[in-house]
């Protein structure tokens, strides 16, 4: 028997002496080099996840402190997991200096005020910061709190207090963190998911019926062909990357890399492509129309899980660029106006509100025959001259994928924040899930679209409905118009199945809508008052992170509550983000760091150069704990809601972000008590049943998460399933009723009558690499999305060799949890996509994006060939919103000639590492990387400062020469890209001020979701 010194050192601990082990034969392994463990053998162990990136790798916090001597105990080692699934006990870069993040000298420690014009942060105590934070709330809240619109409904809308939701909270703040704004009235809410992954969710959701990557991590290795395309795993996610490395030792899987720039993904790569940024939809509609073109579809899977045979409203049409529904449609001027009426965009119905379909894919006006059309302008010397890329190469790319069309082939896609930070974001992730599609690519083991998010948990904030229009398990707010009743809410927000027996999971949302009420407002929500659904915000307008800028920028916000969020970082043009924040009356950030958001008041020099006197804006600075000091779940971007443990308690004053909206909230129900105020009854009536109100505790909401019975639940014939009180098991046992709570449906099921699921740590593999007992995963612990679509429509598996799930003659069962009715046998006509009211993934895109049912190429906002070589009449996105007071801020390509796009660096992460010693010794500089072209045309050397200028300001960097960006031909004129990694502030650990790179970035979104343009923009390079 072989044991690791730790493992040894275990074993005795737990009783049995070293020498009676010696003789049963288990002594320790030989481990030469392992002198630090023996200080392991008195330590405490803890199992955590690193809070960086969404692989979320497993973590062991060691920590030591005599607690009978009021010692806190103290962090002094952190490793990888070994037996976690993903990592194997490997960490990158930043996963391997987590202690000196935990340790870090910007760590805030106690709560502090800075006062209006005042140049120093006071200390203060949490007594004064929450009884002055709560009269602030309810102050602004009593004189600005919109009760009723101009026709008389409740709406309970608060406009001029804003809240920014953190990136790396668990689950379990996030939850509490909704019922917490919701019952103020806040709709100007946002967590970092609006940043970066809104589109994912946005153009998954519209294709394939949910929002969220569709495969695993793992899952990666069985793939037969790999495109990154969008993002740069190895640099971005490098521990998930380690899937790809498998694939290509395993299967000699091909992987090839399309970007702006050569970089780490590339480096270990089949083949590499340049491509101009922003022209992405140009590139992959190219590759739509080969695919048609040369025949590379999986037909029998297009034909009965796509809605291709699906025919498409006569009035519906495109026409030099223009959708139907836009006001220069068929005219001849050019575009001007923005915005789409997309009620053309609908299929043709039959008596029964069915679609009419034509099985022969013949009908000029089904969805099949459309999309060949809207393709067939997309030719590989059009994608060439708008995007750069040469046709040998794009080649490449069409063949490999096309390959995967076969039945017994798979492969995938990975993308990040290189598609979905563009203007028309959404659109670049549809093409590729359309491409997918078409493939027969999704459902099936190896395959999928692999959204691979940015933050620990940016996909659990987004499941949480922690964004400005959402609730959680992805219901929608109350539209004040659409929404005025409850009856009209369900009405609109239920629908009904567009093809018979379908399973139409969406029509389920009277249970999750009701149950939803009832944790929010418990015994005060009644079938009388609709179950307190006037009680919640009405929106009329997104509040995303945009608008919220514009508001304050106009004076219309006042203050502002920042839970771990480094939003002077992470928002656009931050010099008029500045302004905007100047014009504040209050402002709250809770971080266990010092940021850059908390202190835009001080003057930086020229990395940031403000006169804090003319500043009046009072800032509250609340220390709160790290990832390593609080228990809770996060949810990694393959869906799995891990749960770690804390390893030691925060240092100084800190309080958890749970107890500090405990702390607030219960203050606010206080002071309505007793002095009322405008629409009290949602605060009033807020259900607070926790152990201690004070302080919620991570087990008690991650519980309220999940669900509970508040009556016996009983099943057909009257038997009691779950007993009043009872944790549910299942949303599949949700009531309209009133008879359930359940503050997430989609995580019903993560803590049941047997217990924390996501704490779950067996990592037996099931097949394929699926670890079901692992942790658990949204919905139902599936691990591959649609995975029926792995199967033909008679239950046999395209691919005999990676079977996921198969019919055993009276259920659906194997490696994964059917994403399907369990006992629907095949042959019935239901369909895989049981989420979208068609049973099918989405070709033609009804009604579900503001700017168009099919992707449509336009330029970026700043574009540097200055006209739309595929449709001249439209330069821009027909659907953009634009402020007016921002439109003098976007450049032209005479002033500002070079394309600048933003990147991550393996070694850090976001605005948060630059506080960590290690990293900022690791990568100490920040730096542009230009081509040896354009370094000569500008006589820069490597190493020279350079000067970067947008039109909205400038920063400077040291000059990286390199062959890793190349000069593109675009219509026969060059075109010089610049790359440069977002990572930098003032408020760092290397003893010189840096800058913060979005200074550069346009102030506009992404169409659908208005996710920020970072990745396209134009500059100028001087030398400094």
């Amino acid at each position: 028997m072989n044991l690791t010194r730790r493992q040894f050192f275990k074993v005795t601990a737990a009783g049995a002496g070293a020498t009676s082990l010696a003789v049963l034969g288990a002594l320790p392994a030989n481990a030469w080099a392992e002198v630090r463990q023996y200080k392991l053998t008195r330590a405490i162990e803890a199992r955590n996840n690193c809070t960086y990136c969404s692989v979320g790798c497993g973590t062991l916090i060691y920590s030591l402190g005599d607690g009978a001597r009021n010692a806190k105990r103290k962090i002094f080692h952190i490793e990888g997991d070994p037996d976690h699934p993903v990592s194997r006990g490997s960490l990158c870069p930043k996963g391997a200096s987590l202690i000196d993040f935990v340790n870090s000298p910007n760590r805030v420690l106690f709560p502090e005020v800075r006062e209006a014009g005042s140049n120093e942060w006071k200390q203060i105590s949490w007594h004064e910061a929450f009884d002055r934070i709560a009269r602030l709330l309810k102050d602004e809240r009593d004189a600005n709190l919109k009760e009723k619109n101009a026709d008389g409904i409740p709406i309970n809308r608060l406009e001029s207090v804003g809240l920014l939701c953190a990136s790396a909270s668990s689950n379990e703040t996030g939850i509490l963190t909704q019922k917490f704004m919701r019952s103020l009235g806040l709709v100007g809410t946002d967590s970092q998911a609006r940043v970066c992954h809104g589109p994912t969710v946005s153009a998954l959701a519209s294709t394939f019926g949910r929002g969220a990557m569709t495969n695993t991590f793992v899952d990666i290795q069985n793939s037969d062909f790999i495109l990154i395309m969008g993002g740069n795993a190895a640099e971005a996610h490098p521990v998930g990357f380690k899937w790809v490395i498998e694939a290509k030792k395993r299967n000699g899987t091909k992987l090839i890399v399309c970007d702006p720039r050569f970089n780490r993904s590339a480096a270990v790569a089949d083949h590499y492509l340049p491509i101009r940024s922003g022209t992405d939809i140009a590139f992959l509609g190219a590759v739509i129309n080969w695919l048609l073109a040369n025949d590379k579809v999986q037909w029998d899977y297009v034909k009965n899980y796509t809605n291709a045979s699906f025919i498409v409203s006569e009035g519906f049409g495109f026409h030099d660029g223009l959708f139907s529904g836009h006001a220069d449609y068929q005219s001849d001027r050019e575009t001007t106006q923005s915005g789409y009426d997309n009620s053309t965009w609908v299929y043709e119905l039959d008596g029964n509100g069915h679609a009419k379909i034509d099985e022969t894919l013949q009908h000029p006006r089904c969805v099949w025959q459309m999309m060949k059309q809207h393709y067939a302008q997309y030719t590989p010397e059009m994608m060439t001259k708008i995007t750069g890329t040469p046709i040998e190469d794009f080649l490449k790319v069409c063949e490999a994928l096309g390959a995967t069309s076969a039945k017994d082939k798979a492969g995938t896609i990975l993308y990040a924040l290189g598609w979905t930070q563009h203007t028309y974001g959404a659109q670049n992730i549809r093409t590729m899930a359309m491409i997918q599609l078409i493939l027969g690519n999704i459902g099936v083991a190896g395959g999928g679209v692999n959204a691979l998010r940015g933050h620990s948990n940016i996909q659990g904030l987004s499941d949480l409905g922690l964004l400005s229009t959402s609730l959680p398990g992805y219901l929608s707010l109350p539209n004040e118009k659409a929404h005025p009743t409850f009856e009209d809410y369900l009405a609109k927000q239920t629908p009904k199945a567009l093809r018979p027996n379908q399973l139409n999971y969406w029509s389920n949302t009277p249970k999750f809508m009701v149950s939803l009420l009832k944790w929010f407002f418990g015994d005060a929500a009644t079938k009388e008052n609709n179950w307190g659904y006037d009680w919640l915000p009405k929106w009329d307008k997104m509040y995303d992170v945009l608008q919220m800028v514009e508001m304050m920028y106009q004076g219309q916000m006042n203050g502002l509550l920042v839970q771990g969020f480094n939003a002077m970082g992470s928002f656009p043009d931050s010099n008029r983000v500045t302004e905007a924040f100047a014009k504040l009356k209050w402002l709250v950030v809770m971080d266990p760091l010092d940021t850059e958001t908390a202190t835009f008041w001080q003057n930086h020099g020229d990395a940031h150069d403000v006169d804090p006197k003319q500043i009046q804006t009072t800032v509250f600075r609340l220390p709160t704990p790290c990832f390593a000091e609080e228990a809770g779940s996060i949810v990694n971007s393959s869906r799995w809601l891990q749960w770690h443990w804390a390893g030691a308690e925060p240092p100084g004053e800190a309080l958890p972000d749970l107890e500090i909206m405990a702390e607030l909230m219960l203050r606010l129900k206080d002071l309505y008590a007793k002095e009322g105020g405008k629409s009290p009854e949602p605060i009033l009536n807020l259900d607070w049943q926790y152990k201690n109100p004070h302080s919620p505790q991570p087990e008690e909401t991650g519980k309220e998460s999940n669900g509970w019975a508040l009556a016996d639940i009983k099943d057909d014939k009257g038997n009691v399933i779950v007993a009043k009180g009872q944790q549910l098991d299942a949303f599949s046992q949700l009531k309209d009723d009133g008879s359930t709570a359940c503050a997430c449906w989609i995580f019903a099921g993560s803590w049941t009558k047997n217990g924390n699921q996501m704490a779950r740590r067996d990592n037996t593999d099931s097949g394929l690499g699926n670890t079901p007992n692992w942790a658990w995963a949204w919905p139902a612990n599936r691990r591959v999305l649609y995975n029926r679509a792995s199967c033909d429509p008679q239950g046999k598996p395209w691919n005999p060799h990676r079977v996921l799930i198969k019919w055993d003659g009276k259920k659906w069962t194997g490696a994964d949890v059917a994403d399907f009715k369990a006992d629907e046998a095949p042959g019935s006509g239901m369909n895989p996509f049981i989420m979208a009211e068609e049973g099918v993934g989405r070709l033609f895109c009804t009604q579900k994006m503001v700017d168009g049912p099919f992707p449509t190429f336009y330029e970026p906002m700043e574009t540097p060939v200055g006209k739309n070589l595929m449709y001249p009449k439209v330069l821009n996105s027909p659907a953009v919103r634009l402020f007016d007071s921002v439109k003098s801020r976007l450049g032209k390509k005479e002033q500002f000639p070079y394309v600048g796009t933003t990147y991550r660096l393996t070694e850090h992460f976001q605005f948060w590492t630059k506080s960590v010693k290690l990293l900022m010794i690791a990568q100490p500089e920040q730096f542009i990387e230009i081509s040896e072209e354009l370094a000569k045309e500008k006589g820069i050397a490597k190493g020279d400062w350079v000067k970067i200028s947008t039109i909205r300001g400038a920063v400077q960097a040291k000059a990286v020469v390199t062959k890793r960006v190349k000069p593109l031909q675009i219509d026969g004129k060059t075109v010089h890209q610049v790359g440069i990694p977002l990572h930098g502030g003032w408020v760092n650990v290397s003893g010189r001020k840096q800058y913060l790179i979005n200074t550069l970035t346009p102030f506009v979104g992404d169409c659908n979701t208005q996710t920020p343009e970072y990745k396209t923009f134009l500059c100028n390079i001087e030398k400094a």
